[in-house]
């Protein structure tokens, strides 16, 4: 089976499709922005900040549902800056929990592989008490950092595909 191509930042011109979404949703003060870097990549960066009991900062794709069958695992070709964040998908928008992976990054140039199945629900930073990721479709992607400390971030990223 061959990858499905959720989002290649350096192939694509459109990006409006991407939403910044902060904890300012909640009263928060965070801030971050999505620029173009010279090679096409996304470069989301901004700060955290944990006034006004924020904490979050979050980009965000809506898209007709994706039939994903068969795929098991998500690839993020990425660099960060050494902070953990989430990866984050949801297969209905309408549903509260969302799923979520949190990766480490290196600083370099790395391929994230997530385990679908692996991804646990949540639900505004809490762990739901139902199964790990198991829908056959797909609705939304995020990426989040929320580390329980205010921090400025930066995180380049160059494509996403499941496998």
């Amino acid at each position: 089976m061959n990858s499905l191509l959720l989002f290649d930042f350096s192939t694509s011109s459109d990006w409006s499709v991407w939403e910044i979404e902060n904890d300012v949703v909640m009263g928060g003060k965070s801030s971050s922005n999505l620029a173009r870097s010279e090679e096409g990549n996304a470069v989301f960066t901004g700060d955290v900040s944990l006034e006004n009991d924020g904490g979050f900062a979050s980009m965000q794709y809506h898209f007709k549902p994706q039939d994903i069958k068969g795929y098991n695992k998500a690839c993020i070709r990425l660099k960060g800056d050494g902070k953990p964040y989430q990866f984050r998908i949801k297969a209905n928008l309408n549903e509260k929990a969302s799923y979520i992976h949190t990766f480490k990054t290196s600083g370099e140039w790395q391929t994230i592989e997530i385990p679908l199945n692996e991804m646990q629900p949540s639900y505004r930073g809490e762990k739901m008490d139902q199964p790990n990721f198991n829908a056959h479709k797909i609705q939304e992607i995020r990426f989040l950092i929320g580390n329980g400390k205010a921090e400025n971030f930066q995180l380049e990223i160059d494509k996403i595909e499941l496998q």
